[in-house]
């Protein structure tokens, strides 16, 4: 019986994690969606949404000696390279982003 519960449990939280909607802000740099149009060759507009090109990735951080994921725009990797998980952890921190 026990074993049955347990895979019943995973189940459901599979269901549960297909349902869930993630936003699409960076965890970083609070990168998120900006409204547009999209012009055609007659000049009309119609609106559309210009997204963040997000990335999961997961950091090791040395001093927690663990593994932490993040979603990040690609420029906020691009900085973490860089720099430093630490660092740009810190700097973001520092300014309010996080």
């Amino acid at each position: 019986m026990l074993i049955f519960a347990n895979s019943l449990r995973k189940r459901h939280l599979i269901r549960q994690k297909q349902h869930t909607i993630m936003s699409r802000v960076c965890d970083l740099t609070g990168k998120g969606a900006m409204n547009g149009y999209n012009v055609s060759n007659s000049n009309v507009k119609t609106k559309r949404k210009f997204y963040p090109n997000l990335q999961t990735k997961r950091f090791f951080i040395p001093e927690e000696n663990r593994w932490i994921t993040l979603k990040v725009s690609t420029a906020a990797i691009k900085t973490i390279n860089k720099n430093g998980i630490t660092a740009v952890i810190n700097k973001f921190i520092k300014k309010g982003y996080v």
